[in-house]
């Protein structure tokens, strides 16, 4: 994808152009959850137990019964995984409540889990709690099993009381995420989701929580296989907002075909200069790569042997933590309501690779040396990774090469850098080189932060060389492994 600078534009109009990028930048709530970066989506209801990926709302709630059921096995096991939150589907298209809801009857309370007084909801949000990490709720709007689906404001009513009981109840909450899934309802009619007061309800009781996907905090990155962008932006049309909002675009049926499609091809560039040049209203909009750790979202016995490989998920990782977006990545219960052994021992592989690949930074002993840079904001400002201090050159200035000095000669396979995103995220194109000036990675945008990795080479200086950004660039953490 290219990101030159538009070549009818003058040395002026770039400058206004690049400033008025640079204005966009994240709100505190949403630079909190890209911190998140990798977290657990938990698909668990009573598809689970018809061994179906959608469930069609008439399944009788005695089918439920998770009979060992463990909130903190769960936890333990995303938290190996190095996984930071876990996203709970409270509610999937089938009505099913995984608390006691007070506004139907197709809930826990009438299975004989616990003896009928039990709720997933709480175990799991205090397990998140217990277990530090944080707990976030999945609400499908379309309801296969009420009655007032499709009747307007009877059902919008209905699924605000749902969503307060959520957000009320159950502790703090980092994430609501909704899919925008409208299909028909049992009178054959679509909902009218009124996503202005779900969007200020959430606001006014939850403030610090993001709204993902159908909702203006974080957007999809267009399919649920895993895939990425070559070059991920933040700043991106305000129009994206309402992509996952139209029903045409949304899911309509169990369609595999939509599950995992891949993007379109119009689809790919989403925030070069050349496509906000025209573009007048801007957010800061992050992706995130959602994604199943099996070919399904529920479980199904006949998938316990297809259990994404390491390598797969670490690719996985690398493209989407490592490529300005994060990664949600679903882990669904078996019957008895525990995960799966094999799942578990795939997760604690993730983990213990990631920990064994980034927990030496080798940038902690080298030399820093760099070409330029505004007076304050030195190079020394990547050494740590917070936004107090951070690497930065003159407005105007939109090249710096800076060069990493090795004591003796260090084998290096990875280089993660961040910008410093609270200026908005800058970098066009960057290269890693060696002393001799061969080539190790290019890449085109960083972010919040982007993992280059290559085949593992001994040398005694690496040069980044950042060789075109928007008005200046900023570093606010360099990492070297």
């Amino acid at each position: 994808m290219s990101t030159e600078i538009p070549s009818l534009l003058s040395p002026e109009a770039v400058n206004e152009l690049d400033r008025r990028l640079v204005q966009i930048v994240p709100d505190k709530r949403q630079l909190s959850f890209q911190q998140t970066e990798f977290y657990a989506f938990v698909h668990f209801t009573v598809n689970t137990y018809t061994d179906k990926e959608w469930g069609d709302g008439t399944e009788p709630e005695s089918i439920f019964f998770p009979d060992k059921f463990d909130a903190d096995q769960w936890v333990d096991a995303v938290k190996a995984a190095g996984m930071k939150g876990l996203i709970l589907t409270c509610k999937h298209h089938d009505g099913f409540c995984l608390w006691p809801s007070r506004y139907t009857e197709h809930t826990v309370a009438n299975s004989p889990f616990r003896g009928g007084k039990g709720d997933i909801v709480r175990e799991v949000s205090e397990a998140c709690q217990k277990g530090g990490i944080r707990f976030g709720i999945y609400l499908s709007p379309w309801d296969r099993n009420n009655e007032n689906y499709g009747h307007g404001d009877a059902y919008n009513d209905f699924f605000v009381n749902q969503l307060t009981e959520l957000l009320t109840n159950y502790g703090s909450i980092f994430s609501v995420w909704f899919d925008g899934a409208c299909g028909e309802g049992k009178n054959g009619k679509k909902q009218d989701y009124d996503w202005a007061r779900y969007y200020e309800l959430i606001r006014r009781l939850q403030p610090e929580a993001c709204i993902s996907v159908c909702g203006p905090d974080i957007r999809w990155c267009g399919n649920e296989a895993g895939h990425t962008r070559p070059s991920e932006w933040s700043v991106v049309p305000a129009r994206l907002r309402d992509t996952e909002k139209v029903a045409s675009e949304s899911q309509q049926a169990d369609d595999t075909a939509f599950r995992q499609r891949e993007f379109n091809s119009q689809d790919l560039d989403l925030g070069s200069r050349g496509v906000l040049v025209c573009e007048e209203n801007l957010i800061w909009y992050p992706a995130e790569v959602n994604t199943s750790i099996r070919p399904g979202w529920f479980y199904h016995e006949s998938e316990d042997g297809k259990v994404r490989s390491l390598d797969e998920l670490l690719h996985i990782y690398y493209n989407s933590v490592g490529g300005n977006a994060m990664f949600l990545l679903n882990i669904p219960p078996a019957k008895d309501g525990r995960f799966h052994e094999n799942d578990v021992k795939r997760l604690k592989e993730v983990g213990s690779r990631l920990e064994k690949t980034f927990s030496n930074n080798l940038l902690r002993e080298a030399v820093l040396k760099a070409d330029s840079w505004e007076e304050g904001c030195g190079i020394d400002g990547i050494r740590e990774d917070t936004y107090d201090a951070f690497y930065k050159t003159r407005d105007g200035v939109r090249t710096a090469e800076i060069t990493v000095c090795f004591s003796k000669p260090t084998k290096v396979s990875h280089v993660v850098l961040k910008e410093n995103i609270l200026l908005s995220q800058r970098i066009e194109k960057f290269q890693i080189r060696t002393e001799s000036g061969a080539l190790l990675y290019e890449g085109t945008t960083v972010g919040y932060k982007k993992i280059a990795k290559f085949p593992e080479t001994e040398v005694t200086q690496l040069h980044i060389c950042i060789c075109d950004s928007r008005l200046c660039p900023t570093l606010s953490f360099v990492g070297i492994y």
